[in-house]
């Protein structure tokens, strides 16, 4: 394999210069202590995908606050000086072996499984996310009805976002890129499914955008103009996956173009595969063929906005990678990524793909029941030479 392909093509936004187009998607993995600081096993983790290639890492969700925003027992924070610290062996880690690492900072809404600072949970409207709770991150049986949230609570949330991101500066990260999709907070507020506030943090499809325009506002103050800011969008939720945005292609393009123009650096697609139709029953035949990806590529051409895309969904190859390629500028791998942390080696190489298998994941979603997965199936991480 040569590196004449797009994957393989050096790019450079905000500042940040990358090697290639192969970016660590962030995977919910339960693995810090118990008060939110990093395990010394996610150094080794982080540490193991910069050396498998990857340009550019997006750690898991960080919570961002010692309130609501914690969604899971074991996930790491960002919201204090102790939890800062332990972060700094990671990024250290990643940049010994030349690669880049930006915070995913999340808040979990009324997505949240477990928190160890509030026994009750908050949402935009009162509201329950649908299903069950995962059980490979630690929970069961239904979610918790989320009360509505305050006014101070919300202005408490945004201002907690705006200091895990000035932590994450400190600590030596190269961008932070906030949550706003698979049901998290951010997306709550911008989904008619869980906001149906009558105030100025509801309303019709671009006046739901009040939430995250505040939080993009407030870190951006918060981090300067020299320090990367993304966000993350998709459409579903984590076990709502057909949930849609309401108005169609159109509002979709117009949400997409006010995120553009709020000061983000890049924009983060996910949702399905990377083909998969934001709109099959949209009224033009057009608009039923394109992807979120595909939108947000529209509307950055049109608006002719300075911002990155990077698109996230089902890419396990080459030929996945490259298709994505057309439409966004950096492609993010998930699964495929877990089960070769030096995929961009291996896919430069042509050679030994292990195909994801869900029992790295199971019974929980941990560090140790991947290794202990690894041993057992004579999997290693990284091929070292063995394929």
């Amino acid at each position: 394999m040569t590196d004449t392909t797009s994957l393989f093509t050096p790019i450079a936004f905000a500042g940040i210069e990358l090697g290639n187009r192969a970016v660590l998607s962030p995977m919910t993995r339960t693995s810090a202590k118990d008060d939110g600081r990093v395990h010394h096993d996610m150094v080794d983790y982080y540490r193991d995908f910069a050396r498998g290639q990857f340009s550019l890492l997006i750690t898991e969700g960080i919570y961002t606050d010692e309130a609501f925003s914690q969604g899971y027992a074991n996930q790491p924070g960002l919201a204090n000086q102790a939890q800062q610290n332990s972060w700094r062996c990671v990024v250290d880690a990643v940049h010994q072996q030349s690669g880049r690492i930006v915070a995913q900072l999340m808040h979990a809404g009324a997505q949240t499984q477990h928190n160890r600072f509030k026994d009750e949970v908050v949402a935009p409207s009162e509201s329950r996310a649908s299903g069950e709770m995962l059980s490979f991150y630690g929970g069961t049986g239904p979610f918790p009805l989320a009360r509505e949230i305050s006014e101070s609570e919300i202005h408490a949330a945004i201002a907690g976002f705006a200091t895990s991101a000035r932590l994450a500066k400190e600590a030596g990260f190269d961008g932070v890129e906030l949550h706003g999709a698979n049901g998290y907070l951010i997306h709550q507020f911008i989904s008619e499914r869980f906001n149906q506030r009558d105030d100025a943090w509801g309303g019709d499809a671009l006046a739901r955008l009040a939430f995250p325009l505040a939080v993009i506002r407030s870190v951006r103050e918060a981090v300067g103009n020299d320090f990367p800011v993304g966000m993350r969008l998709s459409q579903g939720t984590v076990t709502e996956p057909s949930l849609q945005w309401q108005g169609g292609p159109d509002a979709a393009r117009e949400r997409l173009a006010r995120l553009m123009d709020s000061g983000v650096d890049f924009l983060h697609l996910t949702g399905g595969d990377i083909q998969t139709p934001a709109f099959p029953e949209a009224e033009d035949e057009a608009d039923r063929q394109l992807s979120l990806t595909s939108l947000a590529a529209q509307v950055r051409t049109a608006q002719r906005a300075n911002v990155t895309l990077i698109t996230n969904g089902g890419i396990d190859n080459l030929e996945k990678a490259e298709v994505a390629l057309t439409q966004a500028d950096l492609v993010a791998i998930g699964r495929s990524a877990l089960a070769n942390h030096d995929w961009p080696k291996r896919i430069k190489r042509g050679t030994c793909i292990t195909p994801f298998d869900f029992g790295m994941l199971s019974p929980l979603a941990t560090l140790g029941n991947e290794e202990d997965w690894r041993i057992a199936n004579d999997k290693p991480a990284n091929c070292e030479g063995r394929c």
